[in-house]
C-alpha cells in the first residue's frame, strides 16, 4: 500500500512537472526541425559510433511526451542513452507533420504519442510502437523506460 501511494505521489510530481515545463515553452521537438536529415545525419553517427537511433515521435504540446524527455534525462536513463543510442525528436505537429516519417517507420499516429521507434545502425526498423505503449507516460514508472532502453541497446 505504502509503495503504491509512493508511485501515485511521483506520478503527480511528474504531472505537475511536465505541466510547468509545457507552460514554461519548453522546446523538445523543433517546429522547423528537417526529420529526414536529421534521421540521416543519426544514422551516420550510429554507424560511426556502432550506436542504435531512437526516433520519438510527439509534440511540445504533449504532457506525456514532456514527461518521457523528462525520463530520459533522468539517470540510470541518461546514461544508457548516451552510451547505446542516437536520439531523433521527430515533431508530428498536431497529428499533421511528418506523417510520412512515422509510416515509414511503421508508427500509428492515430494510437497516440509519444511512440517511438528503434533503428539498427544501418537503418534497419527493429522496433516500432504499435499500440501508444508509452501515450500514457504520466501514469509510467521512470523504470518503464529503463527497461525499454535495456531492452532495445545493442548487445556487446
Amino acid at each position: 500500500m505504502i509503495q503504491k501511494l509512493r508511485l501515485a505521489a511521483c506520478a503527480l510530481f511528474i504531472a505537475a512537472f511536465a505541466s510547468a515545463a509545457m507552460a514554461q515553452g519548453r522546446i523538445i521537438y523543433s517546429d522547423t526541425a528537417d526529420a529526414h536529415a536529421d534521421i540521416t545525419k543519426a544514422l551516420h553517427e550510429a554507424a560511426r559510433t556502432h550506436k542504435r537511433v531512437i526516433l520519438d515521435f510527439g509534440g511540445n504540446w504533449c504532457g506525456d511526451c514532456q514527461v518521457l524527455d523528462i525520463y530520459f534525462h533522468q539517470e540510470p536513463n541518461l546514461s544508457i542513452l548516451d552510451k547505446s543510442f542516437i536520439l531523433v525528436h521527430v515533431d508530428i505537429g498536431h497529428m499533421d507533420k511528418n506523417t510520412d516519417v512515422a509510416e515509414k517507420y511503421e508508427i500509428p499516429l492515430h494510437k497516440g504519442v509519444p511512440a517511438l521507434a528503434v533503428l539498427d545502425r544501418q537503418g534497419k526498423l527493429l522496433y516500432s510502437q504499435k499500440a501508444g505503449e508509452f501515450e500514457a507516460m504520466r501514469r509510467m514508472d521512470p523504470a518503464s523506460v529503463t527497461n525499454f532502453l535495456n531492452q532495445w541497446k545493442a548487445k556487446g
